[in-house]
């Protein structure tokens, strides 16, 4: 879908892609950082970092000649219900600088993005949201949630009935960075709402952590030697002074294609030697762990927001994933800065289209991006005023036609 959001300006601002050179992007992290509070990279971890910059899709938004805010994204994808893949722009490095905010740079950057991604064939655009009353005026909506778990290694027994289906092993930074982007794709279709990983992906979340820090990979292979799993994770502060106190982990990167592989996994994490914590901060919110151990109190949960998903091209959006069984259900989508995606579309088993028949559901393209995963229910939403129902008996079927066998997960920090 062509989409016809123009380069924006400003009285005070003007917006552009960046140039694909050193000069502007690396100004371009050094906004983002700042405006995390953090200290400029030095050469060498910037020659790293430069990796998660590719061609043409960095915006910026400048005051004169000066550089103020900025915001990139990562090529890559979105498995569907039903097992569909379609492309999608992982939105990340969005930062103004603090002495510019709340004057339109970022709403300017967001709308150049929007288009951007949209004209490059992108049908999804998400991110992971560090301030989440931005987000929405843009079109995103929480697509998915996840569990934080927080274990205690030391009650955290495993119930001896849980199978095991084969090893675990340590890997060399040159093997993870190796044999990981290898066995990706394979797991990418386990779950509705996981992410591709473009090179650009891992040289931000493995190279640049396995060269610049203390981050451990572990890698499950199965005994005809295919890894189906892996875990990411690096330690915590002691929590005392005492070397003989145990340290914390904090895993950031937990994927494996079933549950044995799960299973495998998670007991190597809880027989990792004097550690009196291990912290897991996206797990799917179906993970058993509770039932796989003797005492399920060594778990503490958090709920979480996790992606946030904007649909930039709705019809291949709707006529991309499954529906399930259900009388057909026409709603309209209201989405002011790609007007093009407004309109009502019948949606059934057998498929989507757009109809002149009158909606039963009216939504914003913010709202239907909660459904589309199927983590909010359409009937849930309806009753505190997020969607409007002119037809309420549409609510039943409009929620098992985007109804999910398994909880969508990402599961891809960027």
């Amino acid at each position: 879908m062509t989409q016809t959001l123009s380069p924006a300006r400003t009285t005070e601002f003007e917006f552009r892609a960046l140039d694909d050179d050193d000069a502007e992007l690396r100004v371009a992290n050094d906004v983002f950082r700042e405006a995390l509070h953090d200290e400029p990279l030095d050469d060498e971890k910037w020659a790293l970092i430069r990796k998660a910059y590719e061609p043409g899709r960095t915006y910026g938004a400048f005051a004169g000649a000066t550089l103020v805010g900025t915001t990139t994204s990562l090529t890559s994808s979105l498995t569907l219900p039903g097992g569909a893949i379609l492309p999608m722009a992982a939105v990340t490095a969005v930062g103004v600088r603090t002495d510019h905010r709340r004057r339109g740079a970022l709403t300017g950057l967001m709308r150049l993005q929007l288009a951007g991604c949209a004209a490059a064939g992108d049908v999804f655009a998400t991110l992971h949201a560090s301030e989440p009353t931005i987000y929405g005026r843009f079109g995103y909506g929480i697509g998915t949630r996840v569990r934080i778990m927080r274990v205690r290694p030391a009650r955290a027994r495993v119930r001896p009935e849980v199978p095991t289906s084969g090893t675990v092993r340590l890997l060399s930074k040159d093997e993870a960075l190796t044999l990981l982007p290898e066995a990706y794709p394979r797991l990418q279709q386990a779950r509705a709402g996981m992410m591709g990983r473009s090179p650009a992906w891992w040289a931000l979340n493995y190279e640049r952590r396995m060269e610049h820090g203390y981050f451990r990979v572990a890698a499950h292979f199965r005994p005809d030697g295919e890894i189906d799993g892996f875990v990411g994770y690096r330690p915590g502060p002691f929590p005392s002074d005492d070397v003989r106190a145990g340290a914390a982990i904090g895993v950031l990167d937990f994927t494996a294609a079933g549950q044995e592989a799960t299973s495998d996994l998670w007991r190597f994490l809880l027989d990792i030697d004097l550690i009196e914590e291990v912290t897991v901060y996206m797990r799917p919110m179906d993970d058993p762990l509770e039932a796989m151990l003797v005492d399920l109190f060594a778990v503490r949960t958090e709920l979480d927001d996790e992606l946030w998903v904007r649909v930039l091209d709705v019809p291949t959006a709707l006529a991309g994933r499954t529906y399930g069984a259900a009388d057909p259900v026409v709603i309209e989508i209201v989405d002011p800065l790609l007007p093009t995606n407004s309109g009502r579309y019948l949606i059934s088993p057998q498929g989507t289209e757009r109809t002149g028949a009158p909606a039963a559901l009216t939504m914003t393209v913010e709202t239907l991006g909660m459904i589309y995963l199927g983590t909010w229910r359409p009937s849930a939403l309806a009753s505190i005023g997020r969607l409007t129902a002119t037809d309420p008996g549409a609510l039943p079927a409009a929620d098992r036609l985007f109804a999910t066998d398994r909880p969508a997960w990402c599961g891809s920090l960027f």
